[in-house]
């Protein structure tokens, strides 16, 4: 009955699935799930209840979340912001709502306990965490909860960045972390979200995914590619940061790099395959 639903987005299992999939999936029992949201700086999400379980992606503070079960210190979950769904320590989630005003604009950011860059940083806040607070006269806003963050590096909620490449490049050299989100450790198709993401660009999660959701396919070869360009492998994705040059997060290099699109290419060849498509986004000069 569950045929052509992506687990990964629609949250069922043989003994639990959300109320709203009843009848198109075969469960056991069916809950409603109640609201909460990520309470600490980012949150991973496993694809089993299991601390050496795979991690399949991150979620980042302020985030919504959909809890369905709370176990033995996992929390079954659905993301708000792109519908992904795995597992989560319980405790990193707070019940509720979460009102947010701004977002983490740079790529990470300290939370002061005083509006002072000399006071102990409580914690930090990667880049697209989701604040609430308010703007002062000073250089800080005061974060509702507590806390000051530096005000030039949040932006309202609505704000889009002018050039989505440009974010992606303010991760070069974060180290490869597969399933991450963040500048601490990301992997190919984080960079590519996150990044998108905050131009406005609302791209899934996983690069599968992405070659459907993302841009237009383009016809032909390697010929005539621009800057903002996506270029997709089986298992990989990257950005054009120009006609000839790839932005990528890798595990070869284990790092986010940017290096000539043609060395790329020979390098993934031989385990990946050909790369299968190329998309080109709205907003990207034809």
């Amino acid at each position: 009955m569950s045929k052509g639903l992506d687990p990964r987005l629609h949250p069922y299992r043989s003994d639990l699935a959300a109320a709203h999939l009843e009848g198109r999936v075969e469960a056991a029992r069916f809950v409603a799930g109640v609201e909460a949201y990520v309470a600490e700086p980012s949150a991973p999400v496993h694809g089993a209840p299991r601390r050496d379980g795979e991690m399949t992606s991150e979620a980042l503070f302020g985030e919504a979340v959909t809890v369905y079960e709370e176990h033995e210190g996992w929390a079954w979950v659905q993301l708000r912001d792109d519908g992904y769904v795995g597992y989560v320590p319980a405790n990193a989630l707070k019940p509720g709502t979460f009102a947010a005003t701004h977002r983490i604009c740079v790529p990470r950011t300290f939370l002061f306990p005083e509006p002072d860059i000399k006071s102990i940083p409580m914690t930090s806040l990667p880049f697209s965490a989701s604040v609430a607070g308010t703007m002062g006269e000073g250089d800080f806003m005061a974060v509702k909860g507590g806390g000051f963050i530096y005000a030039k590096h949040v932006r309202p909620l609505d704000h889009m960045a002018d050039d989505w490449v440009a974010v992606a490049e303010s991760f070069l050299g974060a180290p490869y972390l597969w399933g991450g989100k963040t500048i601490a450790g990301l992997d190919c198709s984080g960079l590519v979200q996150v990044s998108a993401r905050a131009a406005g660009h609302d791209v899934p999660r996983d690069s599968d995914m992405m070659r459907e959701n993302f841009g237009a396919a383009l016809p032909g070869d390697h010929d005539g590619l621009a800057r903002g360009d996506v270029v997709f492998w089986k298992g990989h994705v990257g950005i054009m940061r120009d006609a000839e040059t790839l932005l990528h997060a890798n595990a070869h290099h284990l790092l986010c790099v940017s290096e000539p699109l043609g060395d790329a290419v020979k390098r993934i060849e031989p385990a990946a395959g050909q790369v299968l498509q190329i998309n080109r986004p709205a907003g990207v000069p034809a």
